[in-house]
């Protein structure tokens, strides 16, 4: 059976447990049965907080990878007014690590797309446990073209440990496939709004994460590599993961503070997984509030404020010399 719950929320599903076992429990007086009911409800909130108020990285790592925290489907079940999904790269096939299609959100025709994961092993296996192929970064390059012609926003949902490595994907040309998605999303002449809803990881993320405002869900993380293959890399052991996942500064906390993401999107006690209604609706809100900003703009400002957004990630700089108000060169470039 799948442990649908992480270590540290044992207590916390202990006490859930025995309110859903008094709930069911029709034997007992209902007075009684009713204020211990309360009284472990009261236990349970204690619980949640005391939990989720001394997360470390690690543990919010966990979170992002909880097996029950919803993924794009689960979130375009609730926020589409109307959906039709569309399949295939019009080149060589249909990637199901990748979904996406033409969406109708708060009466607002808009494209929509994301990385899937899968519930059951039979669809992790289908899905590639969400780690595209060429064939979804081509597939949502599609879609996004499909919203620049239409003039319709464009909405990308991040949830993926990394992209396919397999020697089959590289056969096809998964890192040309990344590489080209960058290029021509900085083109798209539609204001595009990426949601970060899980797993951020490495280029897998990044090859539909170019866009004019990036959210972040409290839980979800960020990061150039997963923990476990910086610890493998930096340090010989994937067992010293935990603090790779500090050093990484992979929270949503940290890569706010380190301007990679625009806004992050709290979510209810005890994460995602125990509210997905209320986080999806707390994601429509804020999702249609960065398209109604986008759509302000003209296209020439939305395009030049784009390729600003990501030129200036990696600064370090407040104030860099200058002279006549342009950079100096260095050596390297011909400069004295």
């Amino acid at each position: 059976m799948l442990r649908t719950w992480l270590p540290f929320e044992q207590p916390l599903v202990d006490v859930e447990e025995r309110i859903a076992t008094l709930k069911e429990d029709l034997d007992e007086p209902d007075e009684r049965r009713q204020a211990r009911i309360a009284e472990l409800e009261k236990k349970a909130a204690e619980l949640k907080e005391q939990i989720f108020s001394g997360l470390s990285s690690w543990d919010k790592v966990q979170l992002a990878r909880h097996p029950r925290r919803p993924y794009t489907l689960d979130y375009l079940n609730i926020i589409c007014d109307e959906f039709v999904e569309l399949h295939g790269d019009r080149l060589s096939g249909d990637d199901g690590a990748v979904v996406g299609g033409l969406a109708t959100i708060g009466g607002r025709p808009m494209v929509v797309f994301g990385h899937q994961k899968g519930r059951t092993t039979k669809e992790r296996q289908r899905r590639n446990f969400g780690s595209a192929h060429p064939e979804g970064y081509r597939k949502a390059l599609r879609l996004m073209r499909l919203g620049e012609k239409f003039h319709w926003p464009i909405i990308s949902f991040v949830d993926t440990p990394a992209a396919a490595c397999l020697e089959e994907a590289e056969a096809r040309g998964i890192s040309q496939a990344i590489a080209f998605n960058m290029k021509e999303s900085f083109r798209i002449r539609s204001p595009i709004v990426v949601l970060v809803i899980g797993e951020g990881g490495s280029g897998g993320a990044i090859g539909i994460a170019v866009g004019d405002r990036i959210l972040m869900l409290e839980y979800a993380i960020y990061s150039v590599i997963p923990p476990e293959s910086c610890a493998s890399i930096i340090w010989r052991d994937a067992a010293l993961a935990p603090q790779a996942a500090e050093a990484l500064k992979l929270t949503s906390e940290d890569v706010l503070r380190l301007g990679i993401v625009d806004k992050v999107i709290p979510e209810p006690p005890g994460g995602a997984h125990r509210e997905c209604y209320q986080t999806a609706q707390s994601m429509k809100k804020e999702m249609l509030a960065a398209v109604a900003q986008l759509e302000d703009l003209s296209t020439e400002e939305l395009l030049h404020q784009r390729y600003l957004k990501f030129r200036a990630m990696g600064e370090f700089l407040e104030n860099p010399p200058t002279v006549e108000n342009k950079p100096i060169p260095n050596s390297a470039e011909g400069g004295s």
